[in-house]
């Protein structure tokens, strides 16, 4: 199975002059713990609900600080017609739960995002590799 049959299409990013409040209240609303971060067209970063929890407040942030003070610049990624396999591998070796997903190495033009959720809603019940591939990258988190 590819990323493309799976994956969050196209989610909305969140500009990297945003404050810190409104990010968290955009991810707050859509029920998302992860968003894309841009400036114009070009993704720059990612911003989990972690990294407003922890960088925000280990370093003196206030909620009126851009969004771009506290995410991750270094975007992990991967491309829509990978194998689902190899991303759990990638996952695993990253120790992240979801990648961007880009549509190509030529164009590399954002087109989704998937995770483990989206990875383990689409596996049969009998699919017991992908199962034990998704726990394995798991057992990263505490």
């Amino acid at each position: 199975m590819q990323v493309k049959e799976l994956m969050t299409e196209r989610p909305e990013y969140i500009d990297a002059n945003t404050s810190i409040r409104d990010a968290a209240m955009r991810m707050m609303e859509e029920g998302r713990g992860f968003a894309p971060v841009a400036e114009g067209e070009k993704l720059v970063g990612i911003v989990t609900d972690r990294d407003i929890a922890t960088r925000a407040m280990v370093n003196g942030k206030t909620p009126d600080d851009k969004v771009s003070t506290v995410m991750t610049a270094q975007v992990l990624f991967c491309y829509e017609d990978e194998d689902i396999n190899d991303i759990l591998a990638n996952m695993h070796q990253q120790h992240v739960q979801r990648l961007v997903v880009l549509n190509n190495e030529e164009s590399k033009d954002f087109v989704g995002v998937v995770s483990l959720s989206d990875i383990a809603e689409h596996c049969g019940e009998k699919d017991f590799d992908t199962m034990k591939r998704i726990t394995d990258c798991c057992r990263e988190y505490h």
